[in-house]
């Protein structure tokens, strides 16, 4: 059986395509389309998705949808994630999209979202019966699991994706210690409920999930190990030596950075203080991430389902 799995996210529509026999998967196919639907000024923060990216996003659609009619699949799921999910015009885009696409859009709620995220990670990574946290940072909001290798603990997603953070804070170039600092209040604030979860549970092992920890994998220079399927191990000396230098960087500086996509230069800085945030505030000593995520767990839940 073939199917195309779409993860349509803030910043990027993802496509999977992937033939599935008995208990495993090839993929065949994947594609990516950048449509930033949070990009127009405060389109993000109040809850729209702004014509542009309204275009923007049903033009993507229609190219991924010529792929998958290329590739024969047998079945197609799009899910759609916090910008989509959010916003006041989603049934109009949806109905445009079925329209002129013939994809029928299914909006999944964050806590659907990053149970997805953690099946994508366990297949990535070879986890234990010890607790984990893994991060996914998207452009709308970012999903936190705590989990071991069979089990969930612990989830919910937070409205901080790094494009709703850029469109509040607006940061200076480079962003001054005032912006950094109210960022960082910003997050104590909204990240109470996981603040309190990390205390209950001895976790050493923070598993970032694909988007903006593979940027950070790609800058470091970091090979895959060999032994994770579509894992890496990142030491933690390493990842704080590139995030101090991106942190305060300028935008110019940042184009010349290795590694580093022209789509995530203006969102990196604030993944990178999402992410020392995190360190900051729980005993974690080790950083894995995960090259798999929502995609691969839509795959794993098909599994499951048939």
């Amino acid at each position: 059986m073939r199917v195309a799995i779409l993860d349509l996210g803030t910043n990027t529509f993802s496509l999977l395509i992937v033939d599935i026999q008995q208990n495993t998967y090839k993929e065949v196919h994947h594609a990516r389309e950048v449509v930033k639907l949070g990009h127009e000024s405060e389109s993000i923060t109040n809850n729209i998705i702004s014509p542009e990216a309204f275009q923007r996003g049903v033009t993507a659609l229609c190219n991924l949808a010529a792929i998958i009619k290329k590739f024969e699949v047998d079945a197609v799921k799009a899910l759609a994630t916090s910008a989509i999910r959010e916003a006041e015009n989603r049934q109009d885009f949806i109905s445009e999209v079925r329209k002129q696409a013939e994809i029928n859009i299914e909006i999944i709620s964050g806590a659907k979202e990053a149970e997805l995220i953690y099946y994508g990670n366990r297949l990535a990574f070879t986890m234990t019966e010890e607790p984990y946290l893994i991060m996914d940072i998207g452009g709308g909001s970012n999903e936190f699991i705590i989990a071991s290798n069979s089990t969930i603990l612990w989830k919910q997603s937070f409205k901080l994706g790094v494009a709703r953070l850029l469109s509040m804070f607006k940061p200076e170039n480079p962003i001054s210690e005032k912006t950094l600092q109210a960022v960082n209040n910003y997050l104590t604030a909204e990240l109470q409920p996981l603040l309190t979860e990390l205390k209950k549970y001895n976790i050493h092992t923070l598993l970032g999930s694909s988007g903006a920890f593979e940027s950070i994998v790609d800058m470091i220079g970091k090979e895959k190990t060999s032994d994770e399927k579509s894992g890496y191990h990142i030491d933690l000396e390493d990842y704080f030596m590139i995030s101090k230098k991106t942190v305060h960087s300028t935008s110019q500086q940042r184009e010349l950075m290795p590694g580093l996509i022209p789509m995530r230069r203006d969102m990196i800085v604030l993944s990178y203080i999402s992410i020392n945030f995190i360190l900051k505030n729980s005993s974690i000593s080790k950083l894995g991430v995960s090259a798999y995520s929502l995609k691969e767990g839509a795959i794993s839940m098909f599994f499951k389902n048939h």
